[in-house]
């Protein structure tokens, strides 16, 4: 149970929601103002909370943040955002998981090699060729994904009334191919890569979509893949391409490592078809920032 005082999951949730589009929509005022450590730490945790709630790596929130915030081109934003993601920050939420025994272990090692065999492609891609094609592809994926999530005419429908046949419930403990989930892990590569992102956003959907996995469990493996420090090739790509600011990285790694885990907890603590839900509407923010 939350300690009184505390944000429920549902209004924390929310809170940080706000969080985020306050910093995606922040006034010109503040574009190329820079930011001291202490911002940066805060836009880290705001990321860490994200990513704990929804498995993924926090890039999401770090990338807008920094170009708006600091001022930083798309390029160097993206290269300071993976560096920050490459250490284990995720770690406290992981472990939060494991003990709610909900994580998948086998599946997160296997997803992570895929990762780690693919990111720096995206990277180089992130580098030599223009991304804006790759971002509305990538967009209409997650508007796709997140309509799956809500399931808007199912919910109109019991808002009705209406009889609504039940969905089969998915496996519990699904046991995969190792091939299925390197291949996901290959496609999370790239895009992490690209984006600076962690790749959660490609994990998750396609261990729910096609996997099935329960969605509680797939938001945690992925937590776990993302784990591993898959973006090491990517950085060093973008630290010899002069495209990374370090300082700014480990300020905002540090907030990670701290907002991680109370995401996890909000997570653990909502039904399963609530995680849904609030992810479907987490994608549909995801999909606006990729087409504006």
């Amino acid at each position: 149970m939350a300690k009184k005082g505390f944000l429920s999951p549902e209004k924390g949730f929310f809170f940080y929601l706000i969080c985020y589009l306050s910093i995606h929509y922040c006034s010109q005022a503040t574009y190329n103002a820079g930011m001291s450590g202490p911002w940066l730490l805060l836009v880290g945790a705001a990321a860490g909370v994200f990513a704990g709630l929804f498995g993924i790596g926090g890039g999401i929130i770090i990338v807008p943040a920094l170009i708006l915030l600091a001022g930083f081109p798309l390029v160097k934003a993206t290269g300071t955002s993976l560096a920050a993601i490459l250490l284990p920050v995720g770690i406290l939420g992981v472990i939060a998981y494991y003990k709610a025994r909900i994580i998948d272990l086998r599946a997160s090692a296997f997803i992570a090699a895929g990762v780690l065999s693919s990111v720096v492609v995206g990277a180089w891609l992130a580098n030599t060729l223009p991304v804006d094609l790759m971002r509305r592809f990538f967009a209409v994926f997650c508007l796709y994904v997140s309509w799956n999530f809500i399931d808007p005419v199912r919910r109109i429908k019991r808002l009705r009334g209406s009889e609504v046949a039940a969905r089969p419930e998915p496996e519990a403990n699904p046991h995969p191919s190792p091939y299925a989930l390197i291949g996901i892990g290959l496609l999370a590569g790239v895009m992490a890569g690209m984006f600076g992102i962690g790749g959660g956003n490609i994990i998750v959907p396609m261990l729910t979509l096609v996997l099935h996995y329960p969605a509680k469990r797939a938001i945690a493996t992925s937590l776990g893949a993302i784990l591993f420090p898959f973006g090491l090739p990517g950085v060093l790509y973008y630290y010899h391409a002069g495209t990374l600011d370090l300082t700014a990285a480990a300020w905002i790694a540090l907030g990670l490592f701290l907002g991680t885990v109370f995401g996890a907890r909000i997570t653990i603590s909502l039904p399963s078809r609530t995680v849904k839900l609030l992810y479907g509407l987490f994608l549909v923010v995801v999909t606006a920032h990729f087409f504006l």
